[in-house]
């Protein structure tokens, strides 16, 4: 597990496809249940349109008709992606000031659309729709702004290229894909151009591998493995080839209950969707609050959290999405040390059930806050123990603020941060 990966704690994913064009997947309203058997047909997943506009009767396939007309497939749909409005340092910058240490975007999700100029296919960007090498603009924007840089790749999905039936239960996502040689070099050859010409700081991939890629020739994925490893000595897969070896565990819309000693990554979109769903509201996306407490969350149970944005097709970012991470980069930057470079310590939540994250780092001790609202700060008995005749201070935008406590030892909130999402308590000289 490179260093660069445990200190980053926060990472942006980004799906940006053919599938930002109709920008449309079926929102799960709060309160409403969505029986298992029609969770493919009513997927929330925009980027998922090529694959549930292929199920008849679903809202994506009515959606579809009456927005594009009966005969209009999907992949016509990439001739519509124009990207004008995209500018790849706006994004990157915009993705530092918010306190982001690495970017992952799509190079090629489920439906086979290529983000870079692949010699593999003409089904890419650079040659359909944009016309563009939009990934190494990416790429090259990301460095700029000192980002590490990651690239999403579908490995055993990719529908352009197979004519199996459409996906419809948990059972056909791992059934219905190939597994033939011949998409085995396929996969490969694209996943070894990702690497050649990006040099990525990370390959997340995504549904599997090739089941006949997995051996050990020189075109599958161990020795594909050996190659990247010789040429980023410091980058870092995921857990989500199929085979026995992995760097890091990922959970989507999931978190660990507990913290964890193997290092984790949540994934997940500011809303329920990966791709950019129009048909979201401010009801089916977490608030700057809960997005803040998220961080922190993971953070203390020795996670990451890689955070998805779904720029629209003209390469705009939502301003719903925007001012989100900007919130969390103005909290960032004053509670930044008690984030970045930490590792978890063995408790997360008080005896009291208050809710209190815990990180360390050079000694210090980080006691965050997360219901400041209420003016006390009460920490686990063995945190105040640890604490007692040791200075404490708040994290403030002002600086640091000596901590006052009550006469039984209560810790004082700050007037000016019980409004805050979260608050941070720093303990100097308690942790070895």
């Amino acid at each position: 597990m490179p260093r660069w990966y445990t200190d980053a704690k926060f990472g942006i994913f980004v799906h940006w496809g053919i599938y930002s064009v109709p920008a449309w997947g079926t929102p799960r309203d709060p309160g409403v249940h969505t029986p298992v058997e029609l969770e493919y047909a009513h997927h929330p997943y925009a980027e998922w349109y090529a694959n549930t506009v292929r199920i008849a009767g679903s809202p994506t396939r009515r959606f579809h008709e009456e927005t594009y007309g009966v005969g209009t497939s999907y992949e016509d749909l990439a001739d519509l992606w124009t990207a004008e409005r995209f500018d790849a340092d706006a994004w990157m910058s915009l993705f530092a000031e918010c306190g982001a240490r690495y970017v992952v975007p799509t190079a090629k999700h489920h439906d086979g659309f290529c983000l870079w100029d692949s010699d593999t296919t003409p089904f890419s960007a650079a040659r359909r729709g944009p016309r563009r090498d939009l990934l190494a603009e990416l790429s090259g924007a990301a460095r700029r702004h000192d980002l590490r840089l990651g690239l999403y790749f579908s490995g055993a999905l990719d529908w352009h290229v197979s004519t199996l039936p459409p996906i419809r239960s948990l059972t056909d996502l791992f059934e219905l894909r190939r597994n033939d040689r011949s998409f085995a070099d396929y996969a490969h050859a694209q996943l070894d151009e990702l690497v050649q010409r990006f040099r990525p700081d990370y390959l997340w991939n995504d549904i599997d591998w090739p089941d006949d890629g997995k051996g050990s020739g020189d075109r599958d994925l161990a020795a594909l493995f050996a190659r990247y490893l010789e040429q980023v000595p410091d980058g870092l897969v995921n857990d989500r080839w199929g085979v026995p070896y992995h760097g890091v565990r990922t959970r989507e819309y999931l978190t660990e209950q507990e913290p964890s000693e193997p290092v984790w990554e949540a994934c997940r979109g500011l809303g329920q969707s990966f791709g950019h769903n129009a048909a979201e509201d401010d009801r089916h996306l977490l608030s700057a609050a809960e997005l803040i407490r998220l961080l922190v969350d993971i953070v203390a149970k020795n996670g990451n959290l890689l955070l998805n944005v779904g720029p629209r097709a003209d390469g705009s970012l939502p301003k719903s999405q925007v001012s989100r991470l900007r919130r969390l980069g103005q909290w960032l930057r004053v509670n930044g040390e008690a984030v970045y470079g930490t590792r978890p310590w063995i408790r997360h939540t008080d005896p009291a059930g208050h809710p209190v994250r815990y990180t360390t780092r050079e000694k210090t001790l980080f006691v965050t806050d997360l219901a400041p609202d209420r003016g006390r700060l009460a920490p686990a008995r063995d945190v105040a123990e640890l604490a007692a005749g040791r200075p404490a201070s708040w994290l403030t935008a002002a600086g640091r603020q000596r901590a006052a406590t009550d006469p039984d030892g209560t810790v004082i909130v700050p007037e000016e941060l019980r409004g805050a999402a979260a608050a941070v308590l720093a303990i100097e000289g308690c942790v070895a």
